[in-house]
């Protein structure tokens, strides 16, 4: 067995921090684990992407074209990027945050609004959550990756809440630790 997850954003999102946490959650799960990031232009609002393979042995850590089966969008309209990558019966899990890129405020491209539309044009499954406001009902709009990822791991059910907790607790500055592990604890148990 063999699964597949690919996260995507734009830079500044905290998808690479959500990685670290899903790679060690499946590792102290008992997986082999391999992953594969992307984020050359990250650090100015750029693509950002990582591949996440685990199962029982993993050889390569990058998701063949048509095989992912979970797909996770840090922001809205990036939900449409990587749609070639899912699976017949994957599902696509997107916040519905928009970040408005620079070519957008420009006037250079428009930002596409009917993402969910295209999506269900595609027959294809789906899942949103605006883990913006979520978080930011916390007070901590900064950790809306923290909230997607609580949201998305009742997906995940081969990871214990003791291991959700010893992964966050490990890549989580202890300083912002407590007000992190409320939101994902209060959000996971919904």
């Amino acid at each position: 067995m063999v699964k597949n997850i690919l996260l995507n954003g734009v830079g500044g999102q905290g998808i690479l921090l959500v990685s670290e946490i899903l790679v060690e959650a499946f590792l102290l799960a008992g997986y082999d684990v391999k992953k594969n990031e992307i984020h050359g232009m990250s650090q100015r609002g750029g693509i950002v992407n990582s591949h996440i393979r685990y199962g029982d042995k993993i050889y390569s850590p990058t998701i063949p074209y048509g095989e992912a089966d979970i797909i996770i969008s840090f922001e809205y309209c990036e939900a449409l990027r990587f749609l070639g990558y899912l699976k017949n019966n994957g599902i696509i899990i997107f916040n519905t945050q928009k970040i408005i890129p620079i070519s957008v405020s420009t006037g250079k491209f428009n930002y596409p609004e009917n993402v969910e539309e295209i999506i269900q044009k595609l027959n294809i499954k789906y899942d949103k959550f605006d883990a913006f406001e979520y978080a930011k009902e916390f007070g901590l709009p900064k950790a809306s990756n923290i909230a997607l990822l609580a949201y998305s791991s009742k997906y995940f059910q081969e990871i214990d809440d003791f291991i959700w907790e010893k992964a966050l607790r490990k890549y989580i500055k202890e300083k912002y630790f407590e007000k992190n592990f409320e939101i994902f604890n209060n959000l996971r148990k919904k």
